[in-house]
């Protein structure tokens, strides 16, 4: 079996750019594997437990399991705390689901969105900003700020991305350290 240096100076000396894609990032102190699914991945990351919670209490985790592809904005856990006291444990009760679908699914845009992309759509547009539709029908837009990519939610509030590009077997992961919420 070729190694991945033998494959890289293969194609190199061919004058091909490598085929292969550069390895994902570890989060949460675990290695995300591109076979995996959003949720299979997100599983193992110690900065995404409140998140599995609450895909999980919002009955998602079969959406975010199916084929996508999906680019999705994961707020850590610090995110989560942030919010004002008891905000989290209200919207995991049983009769808060819908709430918690909408703020949930208001972290996902269909399609498979790279960071590099997103930046280069926020460069090219005329107000700086890339806008995008969320699975909730609620708008997110992305800057670039310096060297840094910030996604505003609905009511202008912004998250960074702390680490982009977490390729999944279904789409794409750019963790933020912000919960972006629809109005």
């Amino acid at each position: 079996m070729l190694n991945t240096f033998k494959i890289t100076a293969l194609a190199l000396g061919l004058g091909l750019a490598p085929a292969l894609a550069v390895a994902n990032p570890m989060v949460g102190g675990a290695p995300m594997l591109a076979e995996r699914n959003i949720v299979e991945n997100a599983i193992n990351s110690a900065d995404h437990t409140t998140l599995v919670a609450a895909v999980q209490a919002a009955e998602l985790a079969d959406a975010l399991q199916g084929p996508g592809p999906m680019t999705v904005f994961a707020p850590v856990n610090a995110a989560f705390d942030a919010l004002p006291d008891g905000t989290v444990d209200t919207l995991l009760q049983p009769e808060n689901r819908a709430m918690l679908q909408r703020i949930l699914t208001s972290h996902v845009v269909a399609g498979n969105l790279s960071g590099a992309e997103i930046m280069r759509r926020a460069r090219a547009s005329r107000d700086g900003f890339f806008h995008m539709e969320t699975l909730s029908g609620a708008p997110l837009s992305a800057q670039v700020r310096g060297r840094s990519l910030w996604i505003y939610d609905q009511s202008g509030n912004a998250g960074r991305v702390t680490i982009s590009d977490v390729n999944q077997s279904n789409g794409v992961i750019h963790v933020v350290d912000s919960v972006l919420l629809p109005r």
